[in-house]
């Protein structure tokens, strides 16, 4: 007998398939893989994946057509992706970095101070997960994971909703400005290392480390891809 899945557990499935249409570049039209390659490519039962996509549906993220498979709308559940692509067209990489040290810093502090324990068992779970990517797609969606996993451990769903619309926009403009000269991230990637300290510093509630330790792998990456900041 199929058991329903626990709000939780839907909610990340869905902020999963977020990830992966993000990290993958799909446009509206798409069509997403079938559903036993999501079932093993996202860890997750065949229950919540369905009602993570009866979910998205609803909202107008994806639509399906039986026999033909799963495709991307031709816009977010808000109406708004739309605006994201030209506000992303009007960003320069640096001015994205800029962005996200206002703002991601100030979310690891958060969850050094308000995370559960849950929040922080799903949040070592994304950073594991990153770790071990097979690809640089597989790997870009268990980063956003990984960072939005730290967004919801900070327990307030503005904050959540915040970096959502802040994460649709930063994708759009790495996705034209990054490429990538091997197929999956190498063994002594940095970010995995700095992943581990951001992640240890909010198990350990300390916020002053987390921001830290968050400020400086934004910083980091910047670097690393665009030679900014």
């Amino acid at each position: 007998m199929l058991t329903m899945p626990e709000p939780s557990q839907r909610e990340d499935a869905i902020a999963q398939i977020r990830a992966l249409i993000a990290a993958g570049s799909y446009v509206p039209g798409d069509r997403l893989p079938p559903e036993r390659e999501l079932i093993d490519h996202l860890g997750m039962s065949r229950t919540t994946l369905r009602k993570a996509l009866e979910a998205l549906e609803r909202e107008g993220t994806i639509w399906r057509h039986v026999g033909k498979g799963t495709f991307v709308a031709g816009h977010g559940g808000n109406g708004s992706s739309g605006s994201f692509t030209k506000l992303s067209r009007q960003l320069t990489p640096v001015r994205m970095i800029q962005a996200r040290l206002c703002i991601e810093p100030a979310l690891a502090r958060e969850a050094a101070i308000n995370a559960s324990a849950e929040a922080i068992i799903r949040m070592k779970l994304a950073r594991d997960r990153a770790a071990s990517a097979p690809t640089w797609a597989d790997y870009e969606t268990h980063d956003d994971l990984f960072h939005r996993s730290i967004a919801v451990a900070a327990d307030n769903i503005l904050l959540v909703a915040l970096f959502d619309q802040l994460n649709q926009v930063q994708r759009a403009v790495a996705s034209g400005n990054v490429v990538r000269k091997s197929e999956r991230p190498p063994e002594e990637h940095t970010s995995f290392a700095e992943h581990d300290r951001i992640a240890a510093a909010i198990e350990s509630r300390d916020p002053t480390a987390a921001q830290e330790a968050m400020r400086r792998h934004i910083s980091s990456v910047s670097a690393r891809l665009f030679n900014e900041i």
